[in-house]
């Protein structure tokens, strides 16, 4: 008896499909963007940073040297969170608005000379609204004079290794030898960012100043339209283009996308997704533990028997999505060390490797100060031993 061939039905044909396409729709959120190339990004200058480890993990024209705009505002936002975090000053702090001040064109929430607001107020009006005048007004209340100000900007701008910067002004108006680089920015809002309060006013979109008078709007358009936003901060002048540094979180991941030159506003939020959803779609970070199994490292002939060591508990890692469970850590550690040892003595390191190479590594240091025993060390020890109450 000849079997017959069943063909399939329609019906199965139809499921069969519906299935297939289910398929790839769960596959699609897996997928990693291919490698971002320079040329899918139309701004002349890029540069996509972790936040929380500093890995840079796209440029182009990264260090060329190029005026910002009022994305200068981030030094000045950071020289404003560290005087609140020295309590140099306080948010409920009243700024008098100088004829200096009053002055600044451009982008400005119209500060008449003499009039008043708070701290809090100013940084909302420089962080939300870019406004040059209240820029200036923080910096004045903080260091006496722009000029003095902006040395402080430079003097920061040296100690965070931002080698292609020249700060001229503290709100980012174009002047001659301005200048800065995406790579720089990326470094400036990192800092920016590790103080968290500074979210409380790039996050906000819309707002009001003088009592309801006034009203602020974000500058920064990513804020209504990219998920896991927090900021930070646009610019546009007539030398620098339009330019944006975005920061934005997601699932612990931290990016920073900074874009300059851009030939408009929309360019400008076009190329910062592209950055940032490159970053998400292709890298984790991996939060390190450093002070796990450290001991102290005994001391030959110190005052003290051992020192206590430290690590950066801030380290972190980034990797290629699926590898964060491939890392392997390895601790060297000196058994001894010969006195005097001084506080940052190197006593060891913490490797990680990945696939059998290092992909980075961290000092352990010495935490304190031991001095070496002698003769006057003992008998002061003794001494104050002595006429201790």
């Amino acid at each position: 008896m000849t079997k017959q061939r069943r063909f399939p039905s329609k019906k199965g044909a139809v499921i069969r499909l519906l299935a297939m396409i289910m398929t790839v729709l769960l596959i699609l959120p897996c997928l990693t963007v291919s490698a971002l190339k320079e040329e899918d990004i139309t701004s002349p200058a890029a540069c996509l940073m972790d936040a929380s480890s500093g890995t840079i993990l796209f440029e182009k024209n990264a260090h060329d040297q190029r005026p910002c705009a009022s994305i200068t505002k981030v030094m000045t936002l950071l020289l404003v969170m560290e005087a609140l975090d020295s309590e140099k000053i306080r948010l409920d702090d009243v700024v008098t608005t100088s004829a200096h001040a009053a002055s600044m064109g451009g982008s400005d929430i119209w500060l008449e000379e003499g009039e008043q607001m708070t701290v809090d107020e100013m940084i909302k009006a420089t962080a939300v609204a870019s406004a040059n005048d209240a820029a200036v007004a923080l910096a004045e209340f903080i260091s006496g004079t722009e000029d003095d100000f902006v040395a402080a900007m430079n003097e920061k701008a040296k100690q965070l290794g931002m080698k292609d910067t020249v700060f001229k002004n503290c709100n980012g108006l174009d002047e001659e030898g301005h200048i800065t680089s995406a790579y720089d920015v990326a470094l400036m809002s990192r800092e920016l960012i590790r103080h968290k309060k500074i979210f409380d006013y790039t996050s906000i979109w819309l707002d009001n100043l003088r009592g309801g008078e006034t009203q602020i709007v974000n500058t920064n358009k990513l804020l209504r339209t990219y998920k896991g936003i927090t900021g930070l901060k646009t610019g546009t002048t007539g030398d620098a283009g339009s330019c944006i540094t975005a920061t934005a979180e997601r699932d612990g991941v931290s990016l920073i996308g900074v874009i300059l030159g851009a030939d408009s506003g929309t360019a400008r939020f076009k190329d910062a997704a592209t950055l940032l959803d490159y970053g998400f779609a292709n890298f984790e970070t991996a939060k390190l533990s450093l002070t796990d199994d450290l001991y102290p490292v005994k001391v030959e002939g110190g005052m003290a028997p051992e020192v206590d060591v430290i690590c950066d508990e801030t380290a972190a890692l980034t990797l290629p999505k699926g590898e964060k469970d491939k890392v392997k850590r390895s601790v060297t550690i000196e058994e001894s060390v010969p006195a005097p040892v001084r506080a940052g003595d190197k006593v060891g390191t913490i490797s990680f490797t990945l696939n059998n190479e290092e992909i980075a590594s961290f000092d352990i240091l010495a935490a304190e100060d031991v001095e070496k025993k002698s003769f006057s060390s003992i008998f002061s020890l003794l001494w104050n031993a002595l006429i201790a109450p």
